[in-house]
């Protein structure tokens, strides 16, 4: 057992003054009173007041009617940008209900859309179901003088493609393209650019803006920070002389907008004295905007400044959700060195705002400990879970399985799986997965094929994913051969489709080693598999080494048809001649059927060869 002896006789308050996790003492209480809450609401009308949860109640649970708009406009009149957001952000899985709520929002109130909101519309209605209101929602938005952004383009046209609904891909492109030529950046915001990015910001250059006669509005400034994105200094210096021009003042957008532009590592610091100026002014920051930015610490590992900002987010009326708390914790436990007390501030914001730690967060604080190798605590906190109604899953102990092998102790990890067996969680794939990685990593790779046949026997098959594993671990070990006769028998005898990544890997390495037989075969295979054809390692091999006849069996090997196309012939022929092998290249001529003889472009590279 990897848990300490007292972590049974711990309890949730001990715990949290011992390693700074929140109480979850009532915890089952609380779980008792949210079930009736829920059940209660599914037959009887939401009380509502003007807060933004209380909006997002009401919609999620009514069918949209007449009544839900009347109470809509009754309780809450005006709607401001963060709250419209924030509701279509939650509603953004129920694609009729957003379009419902965003309809009414823009026409039976006084609300005027951004474009910030027509782009989480458009997201929202990116798919087949939905294109009738995808594009009327497109026509409006850009009747209203707004314009389809790059980065919501090439997010939905990547949806359309991936769903083969290549008409609506094509009319997409064509309608961003014609806009680009109809709203181009205009003349007034390309001044402003040119004269902000034209030298170092001054008086000079604030006199010059004056004399270009700008009338500032919300979108002018939007476009404006844009182009400036790649200079964030001065795009806050912008900011900062637009908001001092006589006739225009600041609102929600445009401190959004400039919030994106400057959560970046090298402004950071401007980045949060915007975020404060803008709480001063009495703006929130949407939830659109938080998760941008959010993802892009995350992504660069500013886990500190993720952190502030989740905390920051947690304070005021839109709070991020579960999920990107969960989303957090597991990026903080995915660090090199996981920072335990950015973990536990992230988990005690979430209980502080009144929710219950879920068995997400507490993967996520347990993730992070087993990293880092705290053992004990981590075992202390699988007894909090249970405690709190949370059984050990396969999450919970691959994690710890994880950590243990991180720390080479793999004699207590394989005591895991005992352990999991024993309490009824019969480990899957992903647990087995772990365990054989740790020992590859490790180069204990015998170890690890006794795993993989301890799997076998316990009736659990292989995926993709674990032969990847082992093929990457007996090349450590320089065992090629072990590799391929590995691939060859899962294929056949668990109808396993290795990844397009681990043949093109094991076949380079097969034709460096002048075994050109077997590679061919695992082409073959590639074929059989649907995997697109992958020649240019072949091509230089034959062209090098290879003969007539080995060409001729590549060529056979590498198409369904009868014949390969005429530009796999050209191929081969012109790397023959790039090595001088002239007589080869000639030889395989007079062996090709006739069309591709008399094919122009090998025709007239057999004739300028000459």
């Amino acid at each position: 057992m990897i848990m300490s002896s007292s972590a049974s006789a711990l309890s949730s308050s001990s715990f949290s003054s011992q390693f700074r996790v929140p109480p979850i003492s009532h915890l089952s209480q609380s779980l008792f009173s949210l079930s009736s809450h829920q059940s209660h609401n599914t037959h009887q009308k939401l009380f509502f007041s003007s807060k933004p949860n209380s909006i997002l109640e009401l919609v999620l649970a009514n069918e949209w009617s007449e009544e839900v708009e009347n109470e809509l406009k009754t309780s809450h009149p005006r709607l401001n940008h963060e709250t419209v957001i924030y509701v279509l952000k939650k509603l953004d899985k129920d694609p009729e209900k957003a379009s419902s709520f965003f309809n009414w929002v823009s026409e039976k109130t006084r609300f005027q859309p951004s474009s910030s909101i027509y782009s989480i519309m458009l997201r929202i209605l990116g798919s087949k179901e939905t294109m009738k209101q995808f594009w009327i929602t497109l026509r409006k938005m850009k009747e209203q003088g707004f314009y389809l952004d790059e980065e919501t383009y090439v997010t939905i046209l990547g949806v359309f493609k991936k769903a083969k609904m290549a008409s609506d891909a094509a009319a997409l492109t064509h309608f961003y393209n014609r806009m680009l030529e109809e709203n181009a950046v205009d003349e007034k915001v390309k001044s402003v650019v040119e004269v902000a990015l034209r030298s170092e910001w001054s008086d000079e250059v604030e006199k010059h803006l004056g004399e270009l006669k700008i009338v500032l509005s919300d979108n002018f400034v939007l476009r404006a920070l844009k182009e400036l994105r790649g200079c964030p200094s001065k795009a806050l210096r912008f900011f900062n002389w637009a908001g001092q021009c006589k006739g225009f003042k600041h609102n929600t957008i445009t401190y959004n907008a400039a919030a994106r532009v400057l959560g970046q590592s090298d402004s950071i610091e401007e980045f949060w004295g915007i975020v404060e100026e803008m709480k001063t002014a009495g703006h929130d920051m949407d939830i659109d905007t938080y998760i941008k930015i959010s993802r892009l610490f995350q992504k660069n590992y500013m886990l500190n400044d993720a952190v502030k900002l989740y905390e920051f987010m947690m304070d005021g009326p839109f709070k991020p959700s579960e999920q990107d708390c969960s989303l957090l914790l597991r990026k903080i436990s995915s660090s090199n060195k996981p920072d335990l007390d950015l973990v536990f501030r992230v988990s005690k914001k979430y209980e502080a705002s009144g929710n219950f730690l879920s068995k997400v967060v507490y993967d996520g604080i347990h993730r992070s400990l087993t990293s880092v190798g705290k053992f004990d605590e981590a075992g202390k906190i699988m007894e909090v879970m249970k405690n709190a109604g949370y059984e050990p899953d396969n999450i919970t102990y691959s994690q710890l399985i994880f950590g243990l092998c991180k720390a080479g102790r793999f004699e207590e990890a394989c005591k895991v799986l005992e352990e999991m067996e024993a309490s009824g969680c019969v480990p899957d794939i992903k647990t087995w997965t772990i365990l054989i990685q740790g020992y590859c990593r490790a180069n204990e790779v015998s170890e690890a094929m006794i795993c993989f046949a301890k799997m076998i026997e316990k009736n659990c098959e292989p995926d993709a994913d674990l032969l990847d594993v082992l093929i990457d671990g007996l090349f450590k070990q320089k065992k090629l051969e072990g590799a391929y006769e590995l691939l060859v028998q899962l294929v056949s005898n668990f109808r396993l489709r290795p990844w397009q990544a681990t043949y093109k890997k094991l076949i380079e390495r097969l034709l460096g080693t002048m075994k050109f037989e077997e590679a061919l075969k695992l082409l073959r295979l590639m074929k059989k598999q649907n995997h697109p054809p992958f020649p240019d390692p072949f091509v230089q091999y034959i062209s090098k080494f290879g003969s007539v006849e080995d060409a001729q069996e590549f060529l056979k090997a590498l198409t369904v048809k009868e014949y390969p196309s005429s530009s796999a012939y050209l191929h081969i022929f012109e790397s023959f001649f790039k090595e001088g092998r002239h007589s080869e290249a000639k030889d395989l001529l007079y062996k090709c059927p006739h069309h591709i003889r008399k094919h122009a472009d090998i025709c007239k590279l057999f004739g300028s060869a000459a």
